[in-house]
């Protein structure tokens, strides 16, 4: 049974930078497809980015793109995101997801398995 666990959340002012970390227990494949959501209080879950294998490509919602970056390490069962410039409409939970065989990208539907969250919030 896969399990996902993040951590690396907290409060941060804008401008500034967070790293986020899934730790994968449990057998996934390595070269499948993971990717971190979030969701804003009150709002649905959206797709923040996505990466298939390791890291041979990469999906970005139109938002974080040239400021987040998403990388795997398989050697260390673990997902990261890297969270730069960060603003308070980057305030939300974050999960960490991994895809069911067969398809990638930033819809929920491709996904099966979730973690329980961290909470990122960005104050002005």
């Amino acid at each position: 049974q896969v399990q996902l666990v993040e951590s690396g959340g907290g409060s941060v002012q804008t401008g500034g930078s967070l790293r986020l970390t899934c730790l994968i227990s449990g057998y996934i494949d390595s070269n499948g497809c993971m990717a971190w959501f979030r969701q804003p209080p009150g709002k649905e879950r959206e797709g923040v980015a996505a990466v298939y294998g390791n890291s041979l490509k990469t999906y970005y919602v139109d938002q974080v793109k040239g400021r987040f970056i998403i990388s795997r390490d398989n050697t260390k069962n673990t997902l990261y995101l890297q969270m730069n410039t960060l603003k308070p409409e980057d305030t939300a939970m974050y999960y960490c997801a991994a895809a069911s065989p067969g398809g990638c990208g930033l819809s929920r539907n491709f996904y099966s398995t979730w973690g329980q969250g961290t909470q990122v919030t960005v104050s002005s």
